[in-house]
């Protein structure tokens, strides 16, 4: 058996232990980190190479650096794609997924129901160079149909959604775009990797906040933006290499580090998520339970056939409004109020006065984000210790 079949045969949680690994003649057991801005040349004419493409190797780290190329080494292996970049954050990656792939004149559909900064980008931002959105009720098929013009070059959205947890069939909406030469962008941080993976079902781009799960112990920022190689490497590239959104090799190598252990990790958060939202709806004053793996969320079909469990997070309702939703979190002793997510600590924020702030009181509606709504981002604890948590508190509202 050749070394090329071998590694093929790995199991994707091997793969980003071993894979990608590039280590410096000491033969070290954990990758080095390179925290350098520039490289040296043995030669002019070596530096001419480079910076005519003739020569591989390294130029500046605004430009890539040993432990980028690991991470996106890593990730490439992990979704599935040819090629990857990495941003600063994941806002970072949002941004030039989208604006690398458009120009004045161009058209943008996006779904209503995305975090807050990417509804500011589409509607607040590309406006001002001419670039046309239009916003639609995300999981309603129809709306994208009918929104499609001569001029549309994307489709953009996040499934599950941020905080509502709806899920978008990602095929359905790729087979549309393809039908138009329209390019699928899907956010998978709710997902997480591992769990789902959209350039399987049709996507074209998938990005993602590194922040999230992939370092998983809220320490650092990052983004990832993953597709074919003419994307990634003849066109995002020198947009990335200009304008210097560039994720430091510390932070690319904590997020290295944090993939050796994302499947153990999201594993255990599925589970806890799971055997939460089977128990939250018997707590007090809880009335409403959202959770893709569970058989009464209203796309639990489409989930099952894209996602690999139900995922880390879940959404629920107080009985009550804001008052008693404020009243809920001050109450939490283990569960920590944050706006973050995918940490190894379980974090929980109350979105209409957090994450989802800047929309319009209609908006928000629109997309059931009520004053009593509350965002779950499960963590490792255990889970029965999340649970008496959340029951304790329940009983105090």
């Amino acid at each position: 058996m050749s070394d090329k079949r071998s590694k093929d045969l790995l199991n994707i949680q091997t793969k980003f232990i071993h894979s990608g690994s590039l280590r410096s003649q000491f033969n070290e057991t954990s990758e080095a980190i390179y925290l350098t801005s520039g490289y040296i040349y043995s030669s002019a004419e070596e530096a001419e190479a480079r910076f005519k493409g003739d020569d591989d190797g390294y130029i500046y780290s605004r430009y890539s650096n040993p432990n980028l190329s690991m991470l996106e080494n890593k990730l490439c292996e992990m979704e599935g794609a040819e090629s990857a970049r990495l941003t600063s954050s994941g806002m970072a990656a949002v941004f030039w997924s989208i604006f690398a792939n458009v120009q004045s004149g161009d058209h943008i559909v996006a779904a209503d129901a995305i975090f807050g900064s990417c509804l500011s980008i589409l509607k607040d931002i590309l406006p001002n160079y001419g670039i046309e959105i239009t916003i639609v009720r995300a999981t309603r098929i129809a709306q994208w149909k009918k929104a499609i013009k001569k001029n549309t070059k994307i489709f953009f959205f996040e499934t599950p959604t941020n905080p509502m947890l709806e899920i978008l069939d990602i095929s359905e909406l790729s087979e549309l775009a393809k039908l138009h030469n329209i390019k699928v962008i899907v956010d998978n941080v709710f997902a997480t990797p591992l769990r789902q993976r959209p350039l399987q079902f049709g996507a074209d781009i998938v990005i993602y906040s590194g922040t999230k799960h992939i370092d998983g112990q809220g320490r650092c920022l990052g983004g990832a933006i993953l597709s074919d190689r003419e994307f990634i490497e003849n066109k995002l590239h020198d947009y990335l290499k200009h304008t210097g959104p560039a994720l430091s090799p510390f932070n690319a190598w904590i997020m290295m580090k944090g993939l050796e252990t994302l499947a153990v990790r999201t594993d255990k958060q599925i589970d806890n998520a799971a055997q939460i939202a089977n128990q939250m709806a018997d707590m007090h004053n809880i009335v409403d339970v959202i959770y893709p793996g569970h058989t009464s969320h209203p796309q639990y079909i489409i989930a099952q056939k894209q996602m690999d469990g139900g995922g880390p997070m879940l959404t629920f309702k107080i009985r009550g409004g804001k008052k008693e939703a404020f009243n809920f979190l001050n109450q939490l002793k283990i569960i920590k109020i944050s706006n973050n997510l995918g940490d190894s600590k379980s974090l929980i924020t109350h979105p209409a006065t957090t994450t989802h702030r800047s929309l319009l009181p209609k908006e928000r509606e629109t997309l059931g984000i009520t004053d009593n709504t509350l965002r779950l981002s499960v963590g490792l604890e255990d889970v029965k210790d999340i649970l008496l948590d959340l029951h304790e508190a329940s009983k105090k509202v």
